[in-house]
C-alpha cells in the first residue's frame, strides 16, 4: 500500500524530514521488498514549503539515498503484507469471498503465501460454503502451499476441508488432501479420516479412491514396521486403520462392484494386525462369493454359525452367498441339501413359534407379566434409536472444538448403516420371517433352471418330491411342483414336464387336473404327439383326474384337423358321458391369471430366468480358482500352465482370470513384458466381445505399465478408460512418475534415434502432459 501521506506529514513536521531523507537506508518502509532507486512511485506531494528542498541535487549518490529530484512527484510505493492479511480476514468474516480471493492473489504476488492463521482461515472459510467453486479455490490454496511452504498448513483445517470435499461429492480432491497430510507427517487420526472415507464411499468413484487410500495408509503398518513402544510413533499409530474403517470400505466396494480391490484389502488386514469384527465375516463372505472363492466361504461358515451378535439380516446375507456359490460352481447337490435343510428347520421353527404364541396368549389372558426392566415401547425406542447427522455441514469452530472427533465418528457410523441397508437389498436367494430363513422364488427358479440345463430330470424330480413333503401350500394348484411343471409347459419343455409329471405320480404327489389339461393342450397345439396324448389320458384316468371341457375341445379339434374322425367322435362321446359343464375350464384359467399374482410367483420367476438367456460356465469359475491360487502363492509358471490348459479345453479367460495374473505380476515386479503380452490377448478378446473390461482390471494394467515405463501401452489403457468414462486417479500416477521416472526424457531429444525410440519418447512425453507435468 502507499505510504506517501505519512511521509509527507513527516516532511511538514520539520527537521525529522531531513534525517529521514539523508539516511543511508536503501529501502523505506517496514516489510517492503522493493529497493527505491532514482525515483519513487507515489502520490505527488505538492507542499510549496518543501519544493525548493526537493528540487536540490542530492549530496550523495542515488544508490545511498534511493532518492532523486523526481521524488516530489513519486515518493515511495511500499506494500504492507500485514494490512493485506487483515483485509483477507475481514473479507472472510463478512463472507466477501470474491474480495478475499482477489486480496489473497495480490498477497501471493507481492509477498508470497500469507501467514499460518490467515491461510487456515481462508481454507476453512471457503470450505464452509460447500460451494463447488469455493471448494476448488480452497483446494488450490492447499495445493500451492503444500508445494511452496507446507509448514504453513495446519492439520485441522486440512481435515475439515477434506471432510467437506467428501461430503460435497468431490472425492478425488478429498483423498488428495489426506495424502498431503500424510506427506507432511501431520497424520490425521483414524476417527477423522474414517469419516472422510465414509462420505467418499457414497459414490462409485469415491469408493474406488477410498480403497486405494486405505491401502496406502495401511502400507505404513505392514509387518510391524511401526514400533508402538516409541513415543514419537504415537501420532502415526493414531492413524492406523481400524476394523470399522475396513468395514466401511469393504461394504462400499461390494455395493459398487469393486470386489477385486476389496479382496486385496482383506489380505492387508492380517498384515497390519487388524482383527475383523463378527459383522465383517458376512462382508468377507460376500466378497468371496463375488470373486468365486467357494472354499473361503466354507471356511467362514463355522465362524459365522458360532459368532455372537450377528443379526437376522447378516445370517440371511451369508446363506445367500453360500447358495449363490453352489449354483455358480454347479454344485446342485449341496444347494438342494441347503434348501431342504432350510425347509425342515423352518417347519420346526414354525411349530415352536406357534407353541410360543399359545403360551404368550395364555399369559396375557391371565394378566401375568413376565419380569422385565422396562416396558416394551421404551425398550424399542432406545434400541431403535439411530445416530443421525445434520444435513448441514458443521462450521469450523464447532468442528475444531471436537478434539476427539466424536461427531465425525457418529457420522461415519450413520453412513455405514446407509451403505449396509443398500447392500441388504441385493440379497435375492434367501428371505427371513420371524428369524426363520426360507429360500425365495428366485432361488427355486435358479435351482430348477440349473437342473434343466444339466438335463438332470430325475434329480430335479427327487428334489421336487422332497420339497413338496416339507412345503405345505394353501392349495394343490399353487404348490411348488405344479408351478415348476407349469413353467416347463409354458417354455415348451413338454418332454421334461411329462417326465416330471410321471415322477410325481409314481411318488404319490397329487398335482391336480390343471397340469394335465395344460400339458394336453400344449401337445395338441404342437401336433404329432399322439402317443404322448394317449399315455397322458390313460394316466389321468388311472389317477382319477377329471379333465375340463376346454381340454376335450382342444383334443377333438386336434384330431379333426388330422382327419381322425373316429378319434374325435370317441372323445366327444366320452365328454358327454362324463357330464362335463362348459364352465369346467375355469379352474385352469384362474391358474393362468394368477401367474401375475404372488400365489404362483415361481412360475413367472422361472420363465423370466430361462428367457434371460444367462448361462453359467461352471468350468471357468473352477479354472479361475486354480489360477488365483497359483497367483496368490506367486507360482506364476504354474498359473500360466493352468491358463494354457484352460484355453486348450475351450474355456475363454475372462476379466477375473487376467486380474489375478496382472495383480501377481505387479506384486512380483519386473515382469512387465509378460503383462504386455496379456494386454495383447485381452484386446483380441475384447474386440471379439468375448470379454468385457472393468475399471479394476484396467487400473491394475495402467499401474504396471507406468511402473515399468511402458508409456505407449499406458496411453492405450488411458484412451480406453476415457472412452468408457472410467475414473483415473491422476494424482496416483503423477506420484508414480515422480518416484520412478522423474529424470526420464528431461533433456533435448538426441539427433540420431530410431523410429521406435522416437515413438517411445513421444508416448512418455504425452503421458507427462496428461498428468500435468508439462515443462517440468
Amino acid at each position: 500500500m502507499l505510504r506517501v501521506g505519512r511521509i509527507c506529514r513527516r516532511l511538514n513536521s520539520g527537521g525529522s524530514a531531513f534525517a529521514f531523507l539523508a539516511g543511508p537506508r536503501p529501502t523505506i518502509g517496514r516489510g517492503s521488498t522493493y529497493c527505491l532507486d532514482n525515483y519513487c512511485l507515489g502520490t505527488k506531494c505538492t507542499d510549496d514549503k518543501h519544493i525548493g528542498f526537493l528540487n536540490q541535487k542530492p549530496r550523495i549518490g542515488s544508490r545511498g539515498t534511493c532518492f532523486s529530484t523526481t521524488t516530489e512527484t513519486f515518493l515511495v510505493q511500499a506494500r504492507d503484507s500485514s494490512q493485506l492479511a487483515l483485509e483477507i480476514e475481514n473479507a472472510i468474516d463478512q463472507k466477501r469471498f470474491d474480495d478475499a480471493w482477489r486480496v489473497y492473489e495480490k498477497h501471493v504476488h507481492m509477498d508470497g503465501i500469507p501467514r499460518k492463521s490467515v491461510l487456515s482461515k481462508l481454507i476453512t472459510g471457503f470450505a464452509a460454503t460447500c460451494d463447488a467453486h469455493r471448494l476448488n479455490q480452497s483446494y488450490s490454496v492447499v495445493d500451492h502451499a503444500s508445494r511452496e511452504k507446507s509448514e504453513l498448513l495446519e492439520r485441522e483445517p486440512l481435515i475439515y476441508l477434506s471432510l467437506v470435499l467428501a461430503r460435497c461429492a468431490l472425492p478425488h480432491l478429498a483423498v488428495n488432501v489426506v495424502r498431503k497430510l500424510v506427506k507432511m507427517e501431520a497424520y490425521p487420526p483414524v476417527a477423522a479420516w474414517s469419516a472422510i472415507v465414509a462420505h467418499m464411499c457414497q459414490t462409485a468413484t469415491g469408493s474406488f479412491l477410498a480403497a486405494d487410500m486405505v491401502m496406502e495408509i495401511g502400507y505404513f503398518f505392514q509387518n510391524n514396521r511401526v514400533d508402538p513402544r516409541k513415543k514419537s510413533n504415537r501420532p502415526l499409530l493414531a492413524m492406523k486403520p481400524s476394523s470399522f474403517t475396513f468395514d466401511i470400505v469393504l461394504t462400499a466396494s461390494l455395493l459398487f462392484g469393486t470386489t477385486k480391490k476389496a479382496e486385496q484389502l482383506l489380505e492387508l488386514m492380517p498384515r497390519i494386525g487388524v482383527k475383523p469384527e463378527a459383522s465383517l465375516l458376512v462382508v468377507m463372505a460376500r466378497i468371496y462369493e463375488k470373486n468365486g472363492h467357494k472354499d473361503e466361504i466354507l471356511k467362514l461358515k463355522r465362524h459365522v454359525d458360532e459368532a455372537c451378535g450377528l443379526s437376522e439380516s447378516e445370517f440371511r446375507q451369508f446363506y445367500d452367498c453360500l447358495l449363490s456359490c453352489h449354483l455358480k460352481f454347479g454344485d446342485l447337490d449341496s444347494a438342494v441339501d441347503m434348501v431342504l435343510d432350510m425347509l425342515k428347520k423352518g417347519n420346526a421353527a414354525k411349530r415352536s413359534l406357534e407353541a410360543a404364541k399359545a403360551v404368550l396368549a395364555a399369559v396375557e389372558n391371565s394378566k401375568i407379566y413376565l419380569p422385565s426392566g422396562r416396558s416394551g415401547p421404551e425398550n424399542s425406542r432406545s434400541s431403535d434409536k439411530s445416530v443421525s447427522t445434520d444435513s448441514q455441514m458443521l462450521d469450523y469452530v464447532s468442528f475444531f472444538k471436537d478434539k476427539s472427533f466424536a461427531r465425525l465418528e457418529s457420522e461415519a457410523r450413520e453412513s455405514h448403516r446407509l451403505l449396509s441397508h443398500k447392500l441388504q437389498e441385493q440379497v435375492g436367494l434367501v428371505k427371513s420371517e420371524h428369524g426363520i430363513l426360507h429360500p425365495t422364488e428366485t432361488m427355486y427358479a435358479k435351482l430348477v433352471k440349473a437342473f434343466l440345463e444339466a438335463d438332470k430330470i430325475s434329480a430335479l424330480a427327487s428334489f421336487l418330491v422332497k420339497a413338496s413333503k416339507e412345503d405345505s401350500p394353501v392349495s394343490v394348484e399353487s404348490s411348488f411342483v405344479v408351478q415348476v411343471i407349469s413353467a416347463c409347459i409354458f417354455l415348451g419343455l413338454l418332454e421334461q414336464a411329462h417326465d416330471l409329471l410321471d415322477e410325481m405320480r409314481f411318488s404319490g404327489i397329487r398335482v391336480g387336473s390343471s397340469i394335465y389339461s395344460s400339458l394336453l393342450k400344449a401337445y395338441c397345439k404342437e401336433g404329432h404327439h399322439d402317443d404322448d396324448i394317449a399315455a397322458l389320458l390313460r394316466d389321468a384316468q388311472q389317477a382319477g383326474i377329471q379333465l375340463d371341457s376346454s381340454c376335450y375341445e382342444h383334443l377333438i379339434q386336434s384330431r379333426a384337423h388330422r382327419n381322425n374322425t373316429s378319434g374325435a367322435l370317441h372323445l366327444f362321446k366320452e365328454m358327454k358321458n362324463s357330464n362335463i359343464q362348459k364352465s369346467g375350464h375355469r379352474e385352469f384359467e384362474m391358474l393362468v391369471r394368477s401367474c401375475d399374482n404372488s400365489e404362483v410367483a415361481l412360475t413367472t420367476k422361472l420363465v423370466e430366468e430361462v428367457r434371460s438367456g444367462h448361462t453359467v460356465n461352471h468350468a471357468i469359475h473352477d479354472w479361475n480358482n486354480v489360477i488365483h491360487f497359483f497367483c496368490k502363492k506367486r507360482l506364476l509358471h504354474d498359473a500360466h500352465k493352468a491358463l494354457s490348459k484352460m484355453r486348450v479345453l475351450g474355456h475363454t479367460p475372462n476379466a477375473q482370470t487376467f486380474h489375478s495374473l496382472v495383480t501377481a505380476y505387479a506384486a512380483v515386479g519386473g515382469k512387465y513384458i509378460e503383462v504386455t503380452d496379456l494386454w495383447g490377448e485381452m484386446k483380441v478378446l475384447a474386440n471379439s466381445n468375448s470379454m468385457k473390461f472393468d475399471q479394476e482390471l484396467l487400473d491394475s494394467l495402467l499401474y504396471c505399465f507406468v511402473r515399468g515405463g511402458f508409456f505407449l501401452r499406458a496411453m492405450e489403457v488411458i484412451e480406453l478408460m476415457e472412452k468408457c468414462e472410467m475414473f483415473i486417479d491422476k494424482y496416483k500416477y503423477k506420484s508414480l512418475w515422480l518416484k520412478y521416472h522423474r529424470t526420464l526424457y528431461k533433456g533435448k531429444a538426441p539427433k540420431v534415434q530410431t523410429e521406435a525410440q522416437l515413438i517411445r519418447r513421444e508416448a512418455a512425453l504425452h503421458f507427462k502432459r496428461w498428468i500435468g507435468l508439462t515443462g517440468k
